[in-house]
Formats: structure tokens, sequence, C-alpha cells
């Protein structure tokens, strides 16, 4: 039986999103948060979270060092942290394995597992049941969502950080590594929001200015009435149109929520915005879906 059904196709079209039950078995899914824990003990914690700040041009030094950090992520494997989890000479508050918000942002170019996973024959498949060409894969990101202090993330859309003209280019897949339900942090959405553009961008600012992005125009605000839960059992995955409005929730529970999340974009016919944060760089330029 296929894994993207029409049925599937059709919901996703008219809803913006569609739950997949079992992209990977429970095993698969071991596997990767175990790899993940072997990064996360060798990792190396990023000077600028490391450094003592006492003035308010120190806090703008590591401001900007977190901007670089950032900006400069999408060909290397590097560490964003929860608010909170350094005391101010740099040290961790929480075991480290607790302190990550996520890792990004090429996990699938360099950690065999990960990559193995998004060139999958399921993954191309329904790529190819998606009627995407040349699909190719923008970034990958390991999400935590930590027990307790895992932080909400607020409405928004794909489109705003990965822009393409046309829109409708871009797609996410958000594979859950553990439950992912209403208590430890699901995804909510409003069905149908994929229909109505976007509103707000997130552009690189010229060279040699500061801050390195910032935003043009402004998000909506939507009605809390409309979002709807998407629960995924271990192993699922949910499909993200780049434009649908989701967010999701505080993690309050004593749950993790592990989840790995990578994004597409058919390139037949598009333009990759050039203003986006995230470019394709000599050493990886945007590897295509259909190769290994």
């Amino acid at each position: 039986m296929d894994f993207m059904t029409d049925r599937n196709v059709q919901k996703y079209e008219q809803d913006g999103y569609v739950v997949l039950d079992g992209l990977l078995s429970s095993n698969e899914c071991d596997e990767l948060r175990q790899r993940m824990a072997e990064i996360v003990d060798q990792m190396d914690v990023p000077e600028h979270c490391r450094t003592t700040f006492s003035t308010y041009h120190d806090e703008q030094l590591k401001t900007q060092g977190n901007a670089d950090y950032f900006i400069s992520s999408g060909d290397k494997i590097r560490f964003f942290f929860e608010k909170g989890v350094f005391d101010d000479k740099g040290e961790f508050l929480v075991p480290k394995e607790r302190s990550l918000n996520k890792v990004g942002h090429a996990l699938h170019a360099y950690e065999p597992l990960y990559r193995k996973v998004t060139h999958s024959p399921k993954i191309q498949g329904l790529a190819k049941k998606l009627g995407l060409k040349c699909p190719v894969i923008l970034q990958s990101m390991y999400i935590f969502k930590q027990p307790g202090i895992g932080g909400e993330v607020t409405p928004h859309q794909d489109a705003t950080f990965l822009y393409t003209e046309p829109l409708g280019k871009v797609t996410g897949l958000w594979i859950a590594l553990e439950d992912a339900n209403i208590d430890n942090g699901c995804l909510w959405f409003i069905p149908g929001s994929q229909n109505s553009g976007i509103s707000r961008r997130m552009v690189r600012t010229p060279k040699g200015t500061y801050p390195l992005t910032d935003f043009t125009g402004k998000e909506q605000d939507y009605d809390e009435a409309k979002f709807v839960a998407a629960p995924v059992k271990k192993g699922g995955a949910v499909l993200i149109h780049g434009e649908v409005v989701h967010r999701s929730a505080l993690n309050a529970s004593e749950k993790s929520r592990h989840v790995y999340a990578f994004h597409i974009m058919d390139t037949q016919d598009t333009l990759w915005s050039p203003e986006n944060w995230l470019q394709p760089t000599e050493d990886l330029p945007f590897p295509p879906l259909y190769t290994k």
C-alpha cells in the first residue's frame, strides 16, 4: 500500500497539511534519537553562549554572535538552546541534553542516518505523488521540545522564512520520533489557511548592516478558535504546506517531544529568493531529493 494515498494528497491540498502514519518504525526512531544523543554528548557549546555579559554593549555582541551563528548555519550542524539554560558565566543550569531547543540545519547532508531517512523511498514516493519534478532539500532540524521548558512556537507560515516565487513550492516534513500530543506540544493548524498568501517575510539586510535579518510586513492576528490539533504517533509524520498557518504550545508536561523535520522545494520554474536567510553554499548546494 502507498504510504501517500490519493486521499492524503486531497487532504493536503484542501487543508494545507496531512498526518501520515507509519513513516518510520519504532526502532528507526530510536536510532535517530540515539545518534542525536551522541552528537549532543560531543557538542562544543558556541563561544557566544559561554561568555560572561555585563554591559549593554556586551549584550549587543552576544546578540550579534547569535545572529552570525544562525545565519551561517545552513551548511553546518549547529546547536540552538532554550532560554535560561546558562548562568551568567555560561555554565549549564540544566543537564546539557535538556538544554537544547534544536540542532540544525544540515543533518540531512552530514549525518548518514538522517540522510537515509530524508532520501528514503517513502519520502521520494511522497514527493512524486505530490507531482514534484525536481525537489531539493533546503534544511533539516532536530527539534527537542524539552519537558517543562520546551518553548511555544507562535503562529507562523514557513514561507515567511523560506520564500519562493511563485509561492507554493516549499513543503515541510515533520517526523515524530516520540508520540506528539496536546500535552507535550503537538502542532496545531488553521485548515485551508495556505490559500491566503503571506503577510510577513524574514529577509537578509544589506551587507555590512546590523541586524543581519529583518522582517517586512506583519504577522496577522489569527482566530484561536480556528486552530485544529494534529497529534501524531511515534514514527508518523505531518506533511506541511509552506503557507499553512501553524503553531505549537509550550511543553508543560514531563515528556519530551523529539522531532526530525526538513523542508523540500520543487525547483521546477521556481526562484529561490536571494533575500532568504538560508542560501545554498559552495560547500553545500541544496541536494536533490531523488538521489541518495
